[in-house]
């Protein structure tokens, strides 16, 4: 750190790694050794579309999409070491996203190198390469536009004199360092690095190069990295494969057991409640080539993070640390409630936004709202949707028995901000909401919904009903002839 900001100089960085860069793996190189940690690629329209969530159970901060999946976790931890690394070839989406993430990471970083499809569709990734003055165009909005420091990772180009005219050109822009790989965008990780161009890189330019692209060729234990950053003759060395395969490559004193490491990235996992499908991806990378052994082979059947802690025998762990996230959820909602209520043009409010993860599944505000509505013969909850224009947020009203009922927070979709709406009415009103451990109101039949909604399940009856009057009246006209 200088000065408060993150140096690039004298380092040793995870890279980013899509599906593998989440934060198990982040904190997991950190613990060995890593001094600077990039998350996966992140795209820049995905990204535009979530709201940031403090997750006080896990102690992270969520950046979670309107489907609710969290496209980004980050925690305390690692705030001052993260680089959040996006893919984006639009520079107005890029600072939209640059300032959604700048106070919770340590810089930002622009990808100019995926040569995958996925990255170089719509001019990101590697197909900057092509077009400089996007490049220029992007990294100067950034600069200008967030506080903390703006980096890019690049491919080298075809001639030695095109690389050192981008870097040359990219330093420009005020970026604090650039990572570059070297090989061609065309290349793979079987072809020989380039070392030449990183090392052209580094001479041309004053800010740091970090060098990437020696997992394979030059990085097979910690002891190679400094030869690596002398070969490269760049400021520092950013590892992909070679963290990936085993984390501890960072450790000073040599590197630990595959089991080892394998059980200490579970524990992050296990702790952050990382999907169980990323979990399973980044451990058969790990095994490599022994993901057929019967450890393999357990994991590779496992479903759910309960089934990989029994295939790796951390079962009692996994256990114990649901039973801790759990008893912290029941304390933040034993003082959570009640939120402050005010009242402005007719309408009751509360700053209250529907977390699906507080509910059991297939239970939601709106049903329970719905049934008391019909236990108290009134009308049906009649609902309002309104859109802010600036970012396409959401927000509705309820009304019951002539009185409406808003969350003063806005939603990413339509289906939250009409639950938000239900639980500001039912806390008002002292209405059960469904929560989970709260006691049973009778409100909404126990009955397996089996992954469908409510008026799935009335229009299915409906149907059934119909059916067997017509049933019964065919019966009864048979019984006559």
């Amino acid at each position: 750190m200088m000065a408060g900001r993150l140096s690039f100089r004298n380092i040793t960085a995870l890279a980013p790694m899509v599906r593998v860069g989440t934060l198990p793996m982040r904190l997991l190189a950190l613990d060995y050794g890593a001094d600077v940690v990039y998350c996966e690629e992140l795209i820049d329209i995905k990204m535009a579309q979530c709201h940031r969530v403090v997750n006080e159970v896990l102690d992270t901060v969520d950046f979670v999409a309107p489907d609710e999946r969290v496209m980004f976790r980050t925690c305390e931890r690692e705030k001052n070491r993260v680089v959040f690394q996006m893919g984006t070839a639009d520079p107005d989406r890029a600072l939209l996203v640059a300032r959604l993430v700048e106070q919770d990471v340590a810089a930002i970083d622009v990808n100019m190198g995926c040569p995958k499809e996925y990255s170089t569709k719509g001019g990101m990734g590697a197909a900057l390469l092509s077009d400089p003055d996007k490049i220029e165009a992007i990294l100067k909005k950034l600069v200008s536009g967030v506080s903390i420091p703006v980096t890019c990772k690049i491919r080298i180009l075809p001639s030695l004199e095109e690389t050192v005219g981008l870097v040359q050109r990219i330093e420009k822009t005020g970026v604090a360092a650039i990572a570059v790989h070297g090989r061609l965008k065309e290349e793979r990780p079987r072809h020989p690095l380039h070392l030449d161009h990183i090392q052209a890189a580094a001479r041309a330019v004053s800010i740091p190069v970090i060098a990437n692209g020696g997992s394979l060729d030059l990085v097979k234990s910690s002891g190679d990295i400094a030869a690596f950053r002398q070969a490269s003759g760049a400021s520092s060395v950013m590892l992909a494969r070679a963290a990936m395969w085993n984390a501890s490559v960072f450790r000073e004193r040599g590197p630990l057991p595959l089991e080892n490491v394998m059980e200490e990235y579970l524990k992050h996992a296990f702790r952050y409640n990382n999907h169980a499908f990323n979990t399973k991806y980044v451990l058969c990378q790990m095994m490599r080539d022994k993901v057929e052994s019967p450890l393999g082979k357990k994991l590779q059947a496992a479903q759910t993070s309960r089934e990989i802690s029994e295939a790796f025998g951390l079962q009692d762990f996994y256990q114990l640390t649901q039973d801790q996230l759990q008893l912290k959820r029941d304390a933040l909602q034993s003082c959570s409630r009640p939120e402050r209520l005010m009242v402005e043009g007719g309408v009751s409010m509360m700053a209250v936004r529907f977390e699906r993860r507080e509910y059991p599944p297939h239970i939601t505000p709106k049903m329970f709202l719905l049934e008391w509505s019909r236990k108290e013969k009134l009308q049906q909850p009649l609902y309002e949707m309104e859109q802010r224009s600036q970012d396409r947020s959401f927000q509705s009203t309820v009304t019951v028995e002539g009185k409406k009922y808003r969350s003063t927070l806005w939603e990413k979709s339509k289906k939250f901000a009409e639950q938000a709406a239900a639980v500001v009415c039912l806390r008002v009103l002292g209405v059960p909401e469904g929560l989970i451990g709260e006691e049973d109101s009778g409100l909404v039949c126990k009955r397996k919904l089996n992954g469908t909604a409510e008026e799935e399940q009335s229009k299915k009856r409906h149907v059934f009903e119909t059916q067997q009057e017509a049933d019964d009246g065919d019966l009864m006209k048979s019984q006559k002839l």
